[in-house]
């Protein structure tokens, strides 16, 4: 690898990092907005959303850069791929915990209920993939990237159980129901963001290894 490219790399990754950064806090702040109804904090989610979103085109752009100048071989094109289309599911990740902090603002002008009990263990496991995976992006660690590839079924099944328990409380207390619907669109939020967690684990993989796990390939 030339110099040149080398810094080039270099810089990339740390856009790449601190994108994550900022992608992680938001779904962290759209969490913890929902759970404490903390109206002030899911404002701050959705008013950081631009910022993210310029994040992802400058990343973009730093990658096509890189490709249209140096045209790199092997890992150095393998790490810009996987740069490409985690960039995506990281500016998904965003938009996503934007619809958890708007249905948190929901939640704080409405009554008061307890949320159902399974909103929180799917929340802390949703955010526990978020940051093993990009932990192992941080640490280019495709073992650590494997551990969440793992942890999906489970919150696949934490948000199956999450629909039965919101189900059972709107036939036991129909007047809760918008209130209820709003936790339950934010489970299904944060399954996706799971989704999408998965996906930047894969891109991990495939980084390292050269390996498409995907689609049961690796």
């Amino acid at each position: 690898m030339s110099m040149h490219l080398q810094k080039e790399i270099e810089k990339l990754k740390k856009m790449v990092l601190s994108l994550s950064a900022v992608v992680e806090d938001s779904v962290q702040k759209a969490v913890a907005a929902i759970e404490t109804r903390d109206a002030a904090l899911a404002m701050e989610v959705i008013e950081t959303d631009p910022e993210i979103d310029q994040a992802e085109i400058d990343v973009e752009e730093e990658c096509l850069k890189i490709l249209a100048l140096h045209q790199p071989v092997a890992i150095d094109l393998r790490f810009i791929v996987a740069v490409l289309k985690m960039n995506n599911d990281l500016e998904r990740i965003g938009d996503l915990a934007v619809n958890v902090a708007k249905r948190a603002s929901f939640v704080c002008r409405h009554a008061t209920i307890d949320a159902p009990s399974g909103f929180t263990p799917m929340a802390r496991k949703t955010l526990e993939m978020l940051r093993e995976s990009l932990d192992a992006l941080m640490n280019m660690d495709a073992e650590r990237a494997r551990h969440v590839l793992a942890a999906d079924d489970e919150v696949d099944n934490l948000n199956r159980e999450m629909f039965q328990k919101v189900f059972r409380a709107i036939r036991k207390n129909p007047e809760n129901i918008e209130v209820l619907q709003s936790y339950l669109s934010a489970t299904r939020y944060l399954e996706r963001i799971a989704d999408c967690a998965t996906n930047v684990a894969e891109d991990v993989i495939y980084m390292m290894e050269g390996r498409i796990v995907r689609h049961g390939t690796g």
